[in-house]
């Protein structure tokens, strides 16, 4: 029930009744959340474990499957299960009577989901996999429905409150849905050492593939680096800041490795009358951050937020290769 005394924000007064609304719906999930937790830290646990290593040692693909909201679910966990390294799809449970059974093979696993475990349309998944000896395991709240009695596993999840103030509409139980098919597939994913160069494979477009791929693919290279020799004058090094546009000029040694960078924010630091007479060795800031060219853009990314610089330089067998701008990967859509 609402409370009766409105709750305060430090600067507004009075929170809306929507947004008590809200907290009080994330409070009950968080809440079933919670419930399934501890229910995998008691009995929940053993089966879940059978569950992955049912799955786990399965020839062919995780068929999910649900009916209305837990429909719902049953897709998004098909679809997390195939991008993290389990073949999966979904198969509507009304629509299997229809034609899709035969997507169903004897080397398959099914997940089927349903809360009450007593949806009709069930039926027709249940003696298809008894048929074929296809083994099944339900996600239900009611080990004792038809659904957990025909199952080879049953993951019983806590019976917890809907969010919705009559406890009808599916909320609480759906984020339990969804939460129980991630732990299935980062137990998965963990379990075959699912590594990120494998994820980019099945993550090749938007954001989530831009940062899937590597240094190599967003540092600038040849004579689009602003590079000079040590003991150049800084007249000569403003104007290949000013050339290349980076906004820094990377310093060399002889031997072509990197012996420091003169950034935008150096040439202020060092503002005095002689500065473009001066040599680039008396303003450059020695030892820059490098990375390599095979490490991947969200690795750099990290680099350039932690130290809360714009630029790297990229260096292999010690030797200056390319430079990386922030400005870059934000056109590119990574950062």
């Amino acid at each position: 029930m609402p409370s009766s005394k409105p709750l305060m924000t430090q600067s507004s007064g009075p929170i809306p009744d929507s947004v008590e609304s809200a907290l009080r719906t994330l409070e009950t999930e968080s809440g079933g959340i919670n419930a399934l937790a501890a229910a995998l830290r008691g009995p929940l646990g053993e089966t879940f474990a059978k569950a992955v290593d049912l799955i786990r040692q399965a020839k062919g693909r995780v068929i999910v499957t649900g009916l209305g909201k837990s429909g719902h679910m049953a897709r998004k966990i098909a679809a997390t299960l195939a991008s993290t390294g389990t073949p999966a799809f979904f198969v509507h449970t009304a629509e299997a009577a229809h034609g899709d059974l035969g997507m169903i093979t004897t080397d398959d696993v099914i997940m089927a989901l349903s809360w009450s475990g007593e949806q009709p349309e069930m039926k027709t998944l249940v003696n298809y996999s008894a048929r074929f000896a296809i083994p099944m395991i339900a996600v239900t709240s009611n080990a004792a429905s038809s659904l957990g009695q025909a199952a080879d596993i049953v993951l019983e999840l806590p019976k917890a409150r809907e969010a919705c103030p009559h406890n009808l509409a599916p909320t609480t139980s759906t984020m339990m849905q969804a939460a129980i098919g991630d732990a299935i597939a980062i137990a998965l994913l963990e379990g075959r050492g699912f590594t990120a160069l494998e994820f980019a494979h099945f993550h090749p477009g938007g954001k989530l593939g831009a940062m899937l791929k590597f240094v190599r693919d967003y540092m600038r290279t040849g004579a689009e680096i602003p590079l000079k020799p040590l003991g150049t004058k800084m007249s000569d090094a403003v104007m290949e800041m000013s050339a290349k546009g980076l906004g820094c000029v990377c310093i060399v040694d002889d031997s072509g490795g990197v012996a420091g960078i003169i950034t935008d924010g150096d040439l202020r630091r060092h503002m005095r009358p002689d500065l473009l007479t001066v040599s680039v060795d008396d303003i450059m800031t020695r030892q820059p951050k490098t990375v390599p060219p095979s490490m991947m853009a969200t690795e750099m990314i990290e680099v350039l937020n932690t130290r809360k610089i714009t630029t790297l330089v990229v260096t292999e067998a010690d030797k200056v290769v390319g430079i990386v701008h922030l400005h870059d990967l934000l056109r590119a859509g990574v950062a």
